[in-house]
């Protein structure tokens, strides 16, 4: 639309007509889509934080069995001690008393 000369007098030209104003604030037009990120990344944060407390408690719980496997292995180790020398307690019993002195139960 054209301006007449009278509407053209209307428009304020001199700077100290702009320099009096205050600044306004500028609005983003994308503030939407910042809301949007900003959600994603809170969700992004949370996932991540509830994957590391994930990835701590598997550490420890692998610790925990590491430490249970060395107690498994000790006492296998000791079950198979225990029952060598029960052989040897057996063979010898065996070997001191002879077949005829034992009486079978009746």
């Amino acid at each position: 639309m054209c301006m007449n000369a009278a509407e053209w007098d209307d428009i304020p030209s001199h700077p100290s007509h702009f320099a009096a104003r205050k600044p306004q604030p500028r609005r983003r037009k994308d503030r939407g889509f910042t809301r949007k990120r900003s959600i994603e990344d809170k969700g992004e944060k949370d996932i991540e934080l509830k994957n590391l407390k994930l990835y701590l408690e598997n550490r420890t719980i692998i610790e925990e069995n590491e430490k249970l496997r060395r107690k498994a292995s000790l006492l296998h180790q000791e079950n198979l001690a225990l029952m060598s020398e029960l052989q040897k307690k057996k063979l010898h019993f065996i070997s001191s008393h002879p077949a005829s002195s034992v009486t079978p139960s009746s």
